[in-house]
């Protein structure tokens, strides 16, 4: 029995230590419960989506209340993809969308979204994006370019009409295989990751919110 108990303890221990390993190659985008909205920058479209931090389900997450705008929050942190290339984060919804056409620009809002953005510097034009979104009206999986930057931003719907309101789902995405799959070409670095709910083309009203983002090494 002795030798049982000991053994149960030492792949515990080794359990224990490999949680702290992976832990440690975690890169926290955004840590609302520690550091609030702190090197997140606003970037507004059209009128203001309401960004704030609020305490739910006994944790402090971000709040996203749009009607009829379209704002964002954007961070400027260069993420080597080779060493990170999962960016995982976790989001719920309160209400869904209207179902308007998502590939048109009159349809072109989301409940929530995450972005992860490679800037084209100077050549702006060479910016490229993709947006993890929770659709309205498309399957679950359905890729397309948005209706307003082409295909230089790929919309990806992560969450669809099948997941339920008022439950939070947690994300993981390979940054470094996505990329290379829509844009065809392997990207080390991305300089930006943005989230943004936004309701102004169908001018209509949505509640999300989003929990701590970060990248991972697996």
């Amino acid at each position: 029995m002795t030798k049982i108990i000991a053994s149960l303890l030492m792949c515990l221990s080794t359990l224990l230590f490999s949680a702290e390993i992976s832990k440690s190659n975690w890169i926290y985008i955004a840590k609302f419960s520690e550091n609030g909205l702190s090197d997140w920058q606003p970037k507004i479209f059209n009128e203001e989506t309401r960004y704030q931090v609020v305490d739910l389900d006994n944790k402090k997450v971000l709040q996203a209340q749009s009607f009829s705008s379209a704002s964002g929050l954007i961070k400027k942190q260069r993420i080597d993809l080779r060493r990170t290339p999962y960016l995982n984060w976790s989001w719920r919804i309160e209400n869904r969308l209207s179902r308007f056409n998502e590939q048109e620009k009159t349809g072109d809002d989301y409940a929530a979204r995450i972005y992860v953005v490679i800037s084209g510097g100077i050549f702006f034009w060479k910016t490229q994006a993709i947006n993890y979104v929770w659709s309205a009206n498309s399957q679950k999986g359905k890729v397309w370019p948005n209706a307003f930057a082409g295909k230089s931003a790929k919309m990806i719907a992560v969450r669809a009409l099948i997941d339920k309101t008022g439950t939070w789902y947690s994300e993981k995405r390979n940054i470094l295989a996505d990329l290379k799959e829509h844009f065809g070409k392997t990207y080390q670095y991305i300089d930006a990751i943005a989230i943004m709910s936004d309701t102004d083309n169908t001018q209509t009203k949505v509640t999300a919110f989003y929990g701590d983002i970060y990248f991972s090494s697996q």
